[in-house]
């Protein structure tokens, strides 16, 4: 599709005299920064008195040194965790609330969310670069028209990803999820304003799908040319069903809250490309903690170098799983930029008679499904007391439903080695019950 075309050919978007920060021209130029922005970075990590101790032995003048670098042990979710809030505050962060223009959720990582400040010095990077980078990646132009399915409210990317459109020149529709704008008026909204870009979480992107198709919706009819997703995993079985039914390309991106966006799918390569000019980027071992080669997987480590004026993260591991490798140079403004693949990690799975089913790998299944057009997983136990795997489907229309609920058992058997039951429900029952979720609850344990 789309995503394969060649990119859109940018001149002098990204100087510094429109943006807080130009693109970079060539690694030098980055690792210039590195070398600026870590020594500050530092140096803003031993205001911390939580941080202090963790850097005292660290040379600022050797920090370029690789085996120096590593001497600062790794800032770990598990040890936020441990912080109440008010020693968040008081030990983490190295300036008050009276340095703050707005705060950024922590997306619960840290046990119970935490509300990071955030300064209008990190905003003209987090905002003003990384968000306003989104667009121009994914070959956007103020010709576009952006309708935004992410959640609003105190979660950053509903709020950022518009902003950062509007910067650019986009016309934008801030509809958020489903639990602000009902889906059904969101599918009006797409028909009749007719937006080329829908911006939402997959799982929320495929509720519109669902939504769709059960009103007889034409939804890869409706001129969406471009869907971009984030805040959630996708596999290659996702986003080619969010495709198909959306009749759109597919772009995926990639952030966290302790930074702002990070990589992003970049138009006419097929693959995300890294902002290593406003992070330093480390890929570990998560045993050894030693960098692996480029290419291979391992932890991601990530350290901001534009937005630490108040949070001095350094060193934070990330607890995703990523391969990186550098691009080979060309008139891309972007292939400046390393790509990197966000490797899926186990979020969750059933344990049925003694077989792990993994969410992941049992949504991916359905997906592939043609005559499924959605689903829940549900773990039940059946009238002998045996642990079975429910699968609860809605059918494209002219499926026959006898005939898929055989094939769908002997697949999953085949698959999971489960004998699973099958029941269908009407179009559209599933969508009413995800339609209050800002994330889909495909998969219940009812036992």
């Amino acid at each position: 599709m789309a995503r394969t075309s060649r990119p859109v050919a940018y001149g002098g978007e990204f100087k510094a005299e429109r943006w807080a920060l130009g693109l970079p021209k060539s690694q030098r130029e980055i690792d210039a920064i590195h070398r600026a922005k870590k020594k500050l970075a530092l140096a803003r990590a031993k205001q911390s008195k939580f941080l202090a101790k963790r850097v005292a032995g660290i040379d600022p003048n050797k920090i370029d040194d690789p085996a120096e670098w590593g001497k600062i042990p790794v800032l770990t979710k598990d040890e936020l965790r441990k912080l109440s809030t008010e020693e968040f505050y008081r030990d983490f962060c190295i300036a008050g609330f009276d340095r703050a223009v707005e705060f950024w959720r922590s997306g619960g990582a840290t046990g119970k969310p935490l509300f990071y400040p955030r300064s209008a010095e990190d905003m003209r990077f987090m905002l003003g670069v990384a968000f306003r980078r989104i667009w121009p990646c994914i070959g956007a132009t103020a010709k576009d028209t952006l309708h935004v399915s992410f959640p609003l409210g105190i979660h950053p990317v509903g709020q950022l990803a518009p902003r950062s459109a509007e910067m650019e020149g986009i016309a934008t529709i801030w509809a958020g999820a489903g639990t602000t704008t009902p889906s059904e008026v969101q599918l009006d909204l797409i028909l009749s304003l007719k937006p080329t870009i829908v911006a939402a979480m997959p799982s929320y992107a495929l509720h519109l799908a669902n939504v769709a198709e059960a009103r007889g919706i034409d939804l890869a009819g409706a001129g969406v040319k471009k869907l971009l997703v984030s805040a959630e995993p996708l596999t290659e079985a996702k986003r080619a069903k969010l495709a198909r039914s959306w009749g759109a390309a597919v772009y995926n991106s990639f952030g966290m809250t302790e930074g702002a966006m990070t990589s992003v799918e970049r138009h006419g390569l097929g693959a995300m490309v890294a902002f290593t000019d406003l992070y330093f980027l480390e890929v570990i071992d998560s045993a050894s903690g030693k960098p692996v080669a480029p290419g291979e997987t391992g932890a991601l480590v990530m350290t901001p170098l534009w937005s630490n004026s108040i949070t001095p993260f350094l060193r934070w591991f990330t607890g995703d799983i990523v391969r990186m490798s550098p691009q080979k140079k060309s008139r891309d403004p972007f292939s400046v930029f390393p790509i990197l693949d966000h490797a899926l990690r186990t979020e969750g799975f059933f344990k049925i008679r003694g077989v792990n089913i993994n969410h992941g790998d049992l949504e991916d299944f359905m997906f592939q499904q043609g005559a499924v057009q959605d689903f829940k997983g549900e773990a039940v136990t059946d009238a002998q007391g045996q642990d079975r795997l429910r699968l609860l489907v809605e059918l494209r229309r002219g499926a026959d439903a006898a005939e898929t609920s055989r094939a769908l058992v002997a697949l999953v058997k085949r698959k999971f080695e489960q004998t699973c039951e099958v029941e269908v429900l009407a179009a559209g029952t599933i969508a009413q019950e995800f339609e209050k979720s800002v994330k889909a609850p495909r998969f219940t344990d009812k036992r």
